[in-house]
């Protein structure tokens, strides 16, 4: 669907931005403006701005900025073609049309969401009529109070074949079997799926039912009845309560992630509400890139048995090809048979918050699995573990994690396997007899944070604008490098903002061009800075250019892109192999160190090589 500027213009129009933010957020009237603390990072006072007439909000606190469409998409975790639709209903503003095809898709999707709702709203009705009482009665005894249990959707599906297919008769057996609420068998009538069970919905990033999960009441197996997998729902792309922990998870600055449906309440209960949980599967991928959009190091909290700790170690094993630097996992221990839904309600909120405070790294919880694995006291065994080891880091996708991991693993091995030190006598000033100094050398100092901060210090300022504004000359190269552009940092607030800005437009509406992306830009208050950055004469590079050979531009573009993200973990290695080389005498620092910088050479020279050389090239 192709969105015209002059439909989104009208759009920000008839929407009221105070009243639209002021459904979530307490705001007060400071002049023609309204204020309140920002919803975006914890602060004491109010530094969150809206202005209606301006049609604009902006922290300056954290420098949170956007319109109507983008508090929907930041605030409220929606896509933006499903923000605009949103608003749209909100506004009165009829959708421009779509073509045929994807028109019957969204058709059959909305009656089978309908259909899901309206079974939503019968099961809770069933929840709180007579035959409800047993499970009103578990829900008592989980400590799950009615106002909790409303905020969640959770209702009940009577012990009976026939209930909600009678119920729901008006969509048809056809579509209740694909929405999974009747399961069909040949040469007999479709039945109810879900039978004397509590039911608990299962929701989209809006918050739209797409599925249920119904635990039996009493005994019984299996213990938790979960949909299949429909148009609707696709149980290894979703998270149990996305919906509501993206906006806790801004606020929190962090996401946990725990078995199952039950953990999330009871969390949500105790006041953690940035708590999901996969949907009866190991966790996936996708899984793991839902939770990596809400935190860089997302709390893995499994339960303390064996099951829960294998799943553990299957997340951690998943993780490891996608891991970038600065993304990782940390791994939260629960006491031996607990799972957070007994924690909290033994132990309270704090005990649980005293164990996300003691988060184990991804790389601590990899060695003591692989230590604990099998007997060391054989050199066969002590290599078998040196194998598994390199076999985990050479999983790392990206190059410089990998290094890191190898370098971690093998300081781990050497540490614990190493002979004792012999006690070693200093050669130094013998006193007044005229001794001389020997060759004694301090001990080796840790390496400091300086040297560890410099991949911190974010990108090069020069080479990320250049690639902001080519990304805005080429929009269609942003889905190639969507999970490195989504995961940059870049140091500079206004520029890192104005990264986010463009992928978001971008992605969610592939088919606007410059043209259009600069229109929706010039909207949420970044025309000036985007406009600068397209100035002819500002940046020596093809893609930044207009009339540059489109071919040129984009495979430019892309060797810019792999140089700019590649840069800072280089230098970051150079600094610490540099802090190093003169504490280290084996002389692998320095051997690292001459490595590396020749590897920052190579970026510098593949960087000069996209610099344009005359002054034509500069011609617009």
């Amino acid at each position: 669907m192709s969105l015209s500027p002059q439909f989104l213009d009208e759009l920000r129009n008839r929407t009221t931005l105070s009243a639209l933010i002021g459904k979530t957020v307490k705001l007060q009237r400071a002049g023609k403006e309204f204020r309140a603390c920002c919803p975006f990072h914890n602060e004491k006072s109010p530094s969150f701005y809206v202005n209606d007439d301006k049609a604009f909000y902006h922290c300056f606190g954290c420098g949170a900025h956007g319109d109507a469409i983008r508090w929907m998409t930041d605030q409220r975790g929606l896509p933006f073609i499903d923000a605009v639709k949103e608003l749209a209903a909100a506004a009165g503003m009829e959708m421009p049309a779509q073509d045929k095809r994807q028109a019957e898709r969204d058709m059959r999707a909305k009656g089978l969401r309908e259909a899901m709702e309206d079974a939503k709203a019968w099961f809770a009705e069933q929840l709180h009529g007579l035959e409800g009482a047993q499970a009103r009665a578990m829900l008592e005894r989980r400590g799950i109070s009615a106002e909790t249990a409303r905020a969640f959707g959770m209702g009940f599906a009577p012990d009976s074949r026939t209930k909600l297919r009678q119920a729901l008769a008006e969509y048809g057996d056809a579509m209740l079997v694909e929405a999974g609420l009747l399961i069909a068998v040949e040469g007999k009538e479709p039945y109810d799926r879900f039978r004397g069970r509590l039911m608990i919905p299962i929701g989209d990033v809006r918050g739209r039912t797409i599925a249920f999960g119904g635990r039996i009441i009493g005994d019984g197996e299996p213990k938790y009845l979960n949909s299949p997998e429909t148009p609707l729902f696709d149980k290894g792309r979703n998270l149990f309560n996305l919906d509501r922990a993206q906006a806790a998870a801004r606020k929190t600055d962090r996401v946990i992630a725990v078995e199952g449906y039950m953990d999330v309440i009871a969390l949500a209960q105790a006041g953690f509400a940035e708590a999901v949980a996969p949907l009866g599967t190991a966790m996936t991928e996708h899984q793991l890139e839902r939770l990596w959009r809400m935190a860089d190091v997302p709390l893995l909290c499994f339960d303390g048995d064996a099951a829960g700790q294998k799943a553990a170690i299957r997340a951690a094993h998943r993780a490891l090809p996608l891991l970038q630097p600065g993304r990782s996992l940390a791994f939260v221990t629960l006491p031996d048979g607990q799972d957070p839904d007994d924690l909290v309600r033994g132990a309270g909120s704090a005990a649980f918050e005293a164990l996300l405070g003691k988060a184990q790294p991804l790389a601590q919880r990899l060695w003591e699995h692989e230590v604990a694995a099998e007997p060391l006291d054989t050199p066969e065994r002590r290599a078998g573990l040196r194998r598994r080891l390199t076999e985990l880091a050479q999983g790392i996708g990206d190059p410089m994690v990998r290094d890191e991991y190898a370098s971690e693993f093998r300081r781990r091995f050497e540490e614990m396997f190493a002979r004792p030190a012999r006690q070693f006598q200093q050669r130094g000033y013998d006193g007044p007899r005229g001794g001389k100094r020997g060759n004694w050398k301090p001990p080796p100092r840790p390496v400091g944070t300086k040297a560890r901060g410099v991949h911190a210090s974010g990108l090069d300022p020069m080479l990320a604008r250049a690639v902001l504004a080519g990304l805005i000359r080429h929009p269609a190269e942003i889905a190639r490098h969507m999970e490195v552009l989504g995961s940059l940092r870049i140091g500079n607030g206004a520029l890192e903002r104005l990264f986010a800005a463009v992928i978001d437009v971008a992605l969610e509406a592939r088919q606007l061009d410059s043209d259009r992306i600069l229109t929706i830009l010039e909207q949420s208050g970044f025309d000036t800075v985007a406009s600068e950055l397209l100035r002819a004469d500002t940046l020596p590079f093809s893609f930044t250019r207009k009339t540059t050979d489109e071919a040129r531009a984009r495979a430019d573009l892309n060797e810019a892109i792999a140089v700019m993200v590649a840069r800072p973990a280089v230098e970051a290695a150079i600094a610490e192999a540099t802090a190093l080389v003169n504490v280290d005498e084996t002389g692998e620092a320095f051997a690292r160190q001459v490595a590396l910088l020749r590897q920052r050479q190579e970026l510098q020279a593949r960087l000069a090589n996209l610099i344009l050389a005359d002054e034509e090239d500069f011609d617009d």
